[in-house]
């Protein structure tokens, strides 16, 4: 699946949810690839209809620094970062 068509196709028609792998980059990604990939979804769908965050539940094996890592990339960047 390719968010970025969907998106392009469907518009502001749906929302999407999670989209951060948790099979790929999460698990074995650099905290510099989550950041990466948090970016790119939400510069590509947002900044509304996306509910950033991990595509299925977040395993143990998953270095805490990638998870931190995405939270403060969705913070700097997300839509809390546009409120004021």
């Amino acid at each position: 699946m390719n968010p970025n068509k969907l998106k392009e196709f469907y518009g502001d028609k749906i929302c999407f949810e999670g989209t951060i792998g948790v099979q790929s980059t999460l698990p074995f990604g650099k905290p510099e690839d989550v950041a990466q990939e948090a970016k790119q979804r939400i510069f590509n769908l947002g900044p509304t209809g996306l509910i950033l965050g991990p595509t299925h539940d977040i395993q143990p094996d998953v270095p805490i620094e990638n998870i931190l890592t995405l939270y403060r990339t969705a913070l700097k960047y997300g839509w809390n970062s546009r409120r004021c």
